[in-house]
């Protein structure tokens, strides 16, 4: 049942809001007083949330077009400001609750065949506890023909004095004026994610050979958040030069792969669903005592 209530789960100190009706997106998740995410009480775009849904692609694809076998397929623009489509239907789609408890909650959306011409069913399933927030998301082709397939989280992090990035990434690849790759290149230099702040960097960047696993530190709070994804072997930075946030991507593919021939698909991260076939994409974030 789509509705355009909230919904909220408990566990200990930690709350998470839901906003099912804004493209399955969470609004919030606060340890007590102190927001997690970045964090809205009643934001009007999922761009405005705490976090949103990837699927069933992650960030633009050139132009809007791509070929997968016979077929050629062509997306309009989703997003103000951007020349290509972005993030796929779910993040701007509402999605129905299907079941709910104190503690955990699973949302649903189906897509029906349009400009992307496969029909598909989308889940997203949350879990918290004393510890953190469990979240998967799940994509299930529903055509009678094999569909391309990727999920992401796009989490939205709070910048405070002191807040610090570490994580572990092998390449990242450039981009030019339209956020959209280049060259794929060691991730050395302004690209090392190894330290350093997390904010005010002047990145938007995907990233390859991801470990899995982020942690964040927020001195301010004496806290630490661990990110962590093993379904993800790839990791998407937005971090601003002039804003007070930053976005921590798991994703299962590279920025813009559908654009490239179907031969390079696989090693880009993209997957091909055949009928009835689904892939699945967890994150984990914990949250501990900053020196723990």
């Amino acid at each position: 049942m789509v509705s355009g209530a909230a919904v909220e789960l408990h566990a200990g100190s930690l709350r998470l809001v839901l906003l099912p009706a804004l493209g399955g997106s969470i609004a919030r998740l606060d340890r007590g007083s102190v927001a997690l995410l970045r964090g809205s009480d009643a934001p009007a775009h999922p761009l405005e949330s705490a976090c949103f849904p990837l699927v069933p692609f992650c960030n633009r694809i050139r132009d809007g077009s791509f070929r997968f076998r016979d077929r050629e397929v062509r997306l309009s623009r989703n997003m103000a400001g951007e020349k290509s489509p972005i993030h796929g239907q779910g993040w701007l789609s509402p999605w129905s609750v299907e079941e709910s408890d104190n503690r955990t909650a699973e949302l649903r959306f189906i897509h029906e065949p349009g400009e992307w011409p496969w029909r598909y069913e989308a889940r997203q399933r949350f879990a918290l506890d004393e510890n953190g927030l469990s979240a998967e998301l799940a994509c299930r082709n529903l055509a009678d023909e094999p569909m391309p397939c990727g999920l992401g989280f796009h989490p939205y992090f709070r910048c405070g004095e002191g807040t610090s990035l570490e994580t572990s990434v092998t390449h990242v690849w450039t981009v030019d004026a339209d956020v959209l790759p280049v060259a794929r290149i060691p991730a050395t230099e302004r690209y090392d994610l190894s330290h350093g702040p997390a904010c005010g960097r002047g990145l938007d960047n995907g990233f390859d050979g991801w470990s899995g696993g982020a942690r964040i530190a927020m001195p301010l709070e004496s806290l630490a958040l661990r990110l962590s994804s093993p379904d993800a072997s790839r990791f998407q930075l937005y971090s601003p030069a002039d804003l007070p946030l930053f976005v921590a991507e798991p994703v299962t593919h590279a920025n813009d792969a559908l654009a490239a021939p179907e031969g390079e698909w696989s090693g880009l991260g993209i997957r091909i669903l055949e009928p009835g076939e689904a892939m699945t994409l967890r994150m984990r974030i914990d949250v501990a005592a900053l020196n723990d």
